[in-house]
């Protein structure tokens, strides 16, 4: 289990240093949107695609994200309106904050316009943000 965390804490580490100098400007080329609620939840902050140099992703929520809570909330990307099953990038980690997910190699970020909280036990969407 400690090498777990310990991983997990340097994939943050990494991401955070990666972030750091690809959103300074407020005119990044990264997908970047803000959350809404759905389902009657409330759902805020922003949301931001970084594309690492070994050619993956990673999600980050910005330090204003919040969610009023739900069963299973889970996070992973959509197209349209329709939430994609297999981009679940795992358990939301915390209601607030800061929050960096690693896409795996299997999910193609360019092939959709939408990042989900989603509720895994009752197939409902938690929020969208729709990426621009």
């Amino acid at each position: 289990m400690k090498n777990i965390f310990t991983k997990s804490l340097g994939l943050v580490a990494a991401a955070a240093l990666t972030f750091a100098p690809l959103t300074a400007s407020a005119d990044s080329a990264e997908p970047h949107g803000s959350f809404t609620g759905a389902s009657n939840h409330v759902t805020t902050g922003g949301v931001k695609i970084v594309k690492t140099a070994d050619g993956g992703a990673l999600v980050i929520l910005d330090t204003d994200f919040s969610l009023d809570g739900g069963p299973d909330p889970r996070v992973g990307f959509g197209t349209d309106g329709t939430f994609a099953e297999s981009t679940d990038l795992g358990e939301l980690q915390n209601l607030t904050g800061l929050q960096i997910y690693v896409v795996p190699a299997s999910v193609n970020v360019d092939d959709f316009n939408e990042v989900y909280i989603w509720c895994k036990e009752f197939s409902v969407p938690l929020g969208v943000a729709d990426l621009h």
